[in-house]
Order: C-alpha cells, then structure tokens, then sequence
C-alpha cells in the first residue's frame, strides 16, 4: 500500500478538529490553561495591577505531585509469559540452567527454554528500564496526564546505537530509544476508543528544522521529491508520521509512512512490529475516549475562588496593619511620606491640628472568613483524595491509628494504580514486540542474584511465541524513614526491644560505623 501525501493530511485535519471540539474549550487551548495553573501562573489574564500582592495557595500542584508520588513510590515487577506455557519460574537459577545447558537452543523448543526465555526477558526489562531511564520517563507521562488527561511513550528503534557488543567479528547496533510525546502531537483515528492497539491509524506530529529533514530525504531518497520544503513562521518542517496496521503472510503488522506538506519524506514501509509503539496512562477515563480527562480543568474554579479569598485576607490584614491616611492640605504644607517618626508641619489653630491627620478604619473583618477558605482547601484536598490523613496533616495518637487513617484514604488510588500497572504492562509488551521483532541474534545483558551475566537471545526464534507481559506492584512505603527510626526509639525506651535489636534495624545511612556499635553492645553483654 503506497499512503499520498494529501490523505494523511486529510485525516490530521479530520483528528485536529475531534481535538478542537473536546470540552468547552477544546483540548488545545484546555491544556494549555491547566498547565498554567499546575506550574503557579494562576492570575494570568486576569487584568488585576500590579499595586497589591496576588496570593497563590496552589492546592492543583499540590494534589498532582500527591498523586503521583503515591502512584510512582512502589516497587513493580515485570514478568513475560507464552501462551500454553506454565508461568516463568524453575527451581533452578537461570545462569546455571544455561552453563549446565538443561535445554537446548536448537529443534523443537520445550517448555524449559520457554519459561527460561520469558525469566531472560523479565530480566533484561530491568536493565532496558535502567539504561532509558522509565523512572523519569513514567514520571513525565504521569504529569503530562494530570494536566491534559493522556501521557504517552512512545518507543522506537534507534539503529545507530551502539550496544557494546560483537556478533561474528561485527559490531552489534540498533537498540530501542523512549520519547515521552504531547497528547496535542498525537491523532488518534477512532477518539472514541481506548484501546490505542485498536486504533485504526495514529499520525504523530513533530516539527524539525529544514536542514534535518533534508538529512533523512537523502537517507530515503526522497530528496528530489520534496522540492523546496515549506516551512512555518520559525523555519521548521511539519512532519506526519502515519502509523497503521495491514495483515501479511506472518499475521497483523504496523506499517509506517512519514509525510510533509510539500511530499512524502518516507514511503510505507513495513516496521515488523505487531503492537502500536505507544503506551497511555489516562488519569481520568472521558466515556471510554482516546484522550482522557484531566482533572486539573474542574479543579480551575476552586484554586480560583482559593486565591481570590486569600487575597482578600492578606489585603484586609495589610489595611489593618497600614491603615490609610487622609491629609488636610489646607493646613499640612509638606510631603507626607508616612515613615515613622516623621514631623508634620501644621498651620493653624489647635482644631487644626485635630483634624490636619486621620486614618481611615477599614471594616471589621470577620474570623468566619478564614474559616471558610480552610474549609473549602480542605474539602478540595478531601474530594480529590488528598485528605489531610493522607497528606499527614491529621494528628493520631499512634503508628496503628496512623496506618488505619492513609489505608482508608488511600484506597480510591486503587484505580489509579490499576491503570499505571496495565500502562505498564502496554511498555512491556512493546519492548518485547521490538526484541523478537528487530534485535536479531544477539546476547541481552542480565544482572541477577548470580551476577552480571548475557543471556544467548536469538529473536528469530521466538518471535512466534505470542508473549505476554503481566505487572505485579508491592505495597507501597507507609512511613519515612523518621516515623520509623521514631518507632523504633519508642520501642527500645519501653525496653520491647534490645540495644542490639534497635542498632541493627536503623538505616545503615544514619550512623558511621554502625557494626562496630553493634560489635561494642555485644562485649559489654559478655562482659557482664
């Protein structure tokens, strides 16, 4: 199938206008006001002077980073199966199942090398997340999320990275890369639809600039088709990568096509791929639609009414405190400047000088005020799920009374875990699809409780598998690092636990020489 460049154009027009018609104002402009809230830009247009302070209490960043460091702080797990296989596991250690060869990589494959393969490649996922970084990267898309409703990864394989190693005598390249993508760079064809592998296209846009977009024609041979490339305002290229799935001989496979408005950059290729390379974490589900909700857009009207009473307070507290001055002219001949101490010249009789300076009372200001922005940042924090329990702003009387507040509070981020699991589920899989598709024959880096160690991957042969990916998540930290060290001291003063007991269960971090002070209290017992 050979893609013109006017029908790619032609559906991202159709996307931009389903984007446009999103909510009140469109997912465009929507995002763009969100973000200025999350970062604190919170009086923007609001056309208020410069000549009074504009209070920012920022409860929308707050409940976000709330969010998304529960979400963010457990620790998950990643595992691949086959379908019809027994779930990856083996009472042997890995690095020695393959020295001791219990299977062979060759003839039919057995149930063995499977398992063995899908333990390699859980593995390897760890090493592939350390070297790109998911972290930071799950991090970003979680945010991205907040504020426009979709964070998405987008995956891709990188040809000339250098792995480090050989294969025959020849240097090994190629290795997957990570991008975090804009939700209002990427076009879904079907906005009604969450799935993004049942999609049935995706055009991701980007601009470069004239000379890298010349660079990658002459690497297609493109060059002479393009012509003279047009360019926006700032010099740079619009490109329309169009990714889109055809069946073949060896099943459903994603088809590529990069487009600018002046020609095709990239004909349709085949990228060997089965999956999408795009992972979505929504935080809030819009009737099952492509692109989410964010909640920041029904959080606006509240931080606004916040500030704005906030803001009330601080002024009523400044007038107070600096009441405003009235001056008779008739009989005060000089500048006033209302520094303390100043001297006042005054013209005129002792009634004169009664009525030359007075300061205007403001009106009483009532405590019920203040009440009332505390209750309304309070019931916002309480209906989004960052109840002062949860945020620790709520006092208890012990560890289990503590336990017993966040574990209630913190069940509705169940959901929210849920996706953040199946979004990483989606990354797994797509990394996967990338090895049995694109690595070829080649040895995958894998750090276990054996060592630093390469397993022998030849991709070809278990490309064909149909592998799985399954995310498991531990239960996340309750307390820091202080809430225990203060735990422990309680327990070691009520005499629950020995000095031994209490050294050995501190932070290694927290004292030089922790051993040796455990080595000491071992003498003085035998000395006693």
């Amino acid at each position: 199938m050979q893609t013109n460049m006017a029908a790619v154009f032609g559906e991202y027009e159709k996307a931009k206008r389903q984007k446009e018609s999103l909510g009140e104002k469109g997912l465009y402009e929507q995002t763009g006001i969100n973000a200025r809230f999350y970062s604190g830009n919170q009086w923007y247009g609001a056309n208020c002077g410069n000549d009074r302070p504009l209070v920012r209490h920022n409860i929308i960043k707050r409940i976000g980073d709330f969010k998304m460091s529960q979400i963010l702080s457990s620790e998950h797990e990643v595992s691949f199966f086959a379908g019809g296989v027994p779930e990856p596991g083996g009472k042997r250690e890995l690095r020695a199942a393959v020295k001791d060869k219990d299977f062979a990589f060759s003839g039919e494959m057995s149930d063995e090398e499977i398992s063995a393969v899908c333990r390699a490649m859980g593995a390897y996922f760890k090493q592939c997340a350390k070297r790109l970084g998911i972290d930071a990267l799950a991090a970003e898309v979680l945010k991205r999320a907040y504020i426009s409703g979709c964070g998405v990864l987008y995956t891709y394989f990188d040809g000339g990275a250098d792995t480090g190693m050989s294969l025959y005598g020849s240097r090994i390249k190629g290795d997957i890369a990570c991008e975090v993508l804009d939700v209002r760079d990427v076009y879904f064809a079907d906005r009604d639809e969450a799935d993004v592998q049942a999609q049935p296209y995706i055009i991701i846009a980007s601009k470069k600039d004239k000379q890298s977009v010349l660079a990658q024609a002459r690497t297609f041979g493109t060059e002479r088709m393009l012509g003279d490339l047009k360019t926006d305002g700032d010099g740079k290229v619009l490109i329309l990568t169009k990714l889109y799935k055809e069946q073949t001989k060896s099943g459903t496979r994603v088809f590529c096509v990069k487009v600018t408005g002046s020609g095709v950059l990239r004909p349709d290729f085949d990228t060997k791929l089965h999956f999408y390379p795009l992972g979505t974490f929504r935080f809030d589900e819009l009737d099952g639609g492509a692109y989410g909700e964010s909640e920041v857009t029904y959080l606006i009207p509240n931080q606004i009414a916040i500030n704005r009473m906030i803001t009330a307070s601080v002024w009523s507290n400044i007038a107070s405190g600096m009441p405003m001055m009235i001056v008779n002219g008739d009989t005060v001949s000089g500048d006033i400047s209302n520094d303390p101490g100043q001297i006042i010249k005054i013209f005129g009789t002792n009634e004169d000088v009664a009525g030359a300076v007075k300061y205007v009372s403001p009106p009483d200001y009532s405590s019920a005020f203040n009440d009332a922005v505390n209750n309304l940042i309070e019931n916002t924090l309480t209906q989004c799920g960052a109840s002062p329990a949860i945020l620790g702003d709520e006092r208890a009387q012990n560890a289990a009374a503590i336990t017993r507040l966040q574990t209630a509070a913190l069940m509705p981020m169940n959901v929210l875990r849920g996706r953040y699991r199946e979004f990483l589920a989606q990354t797994a899989r797509i990394w996967a699809d990338f090895w049995l598709n694109l690595y070829g024959n080649r040895k995958i880096k894998i750090e276990d409780e054996s060592g630093v160690w390469y397993f022998p991957f030849n991709a070809r042969r278990y490309a064909d598998l149909g592998i799985s990916a399954a995310v498991s998540i531990s239960e996340e930290e309750r307390f820091t690092a202080k809430d225990k060290i203060s735990a422990l001291a309680d327990l070691f003063d009520r005499g629950v636990i020995t000095a031994k007991q209490y050294l050995s269960r501190l932070p290694d971090s927290l004292i030089a020489g922790k051993q040796e002070l455990i080595n000491g209290v071992k003498e003085k017992k035998n000395e006693a």
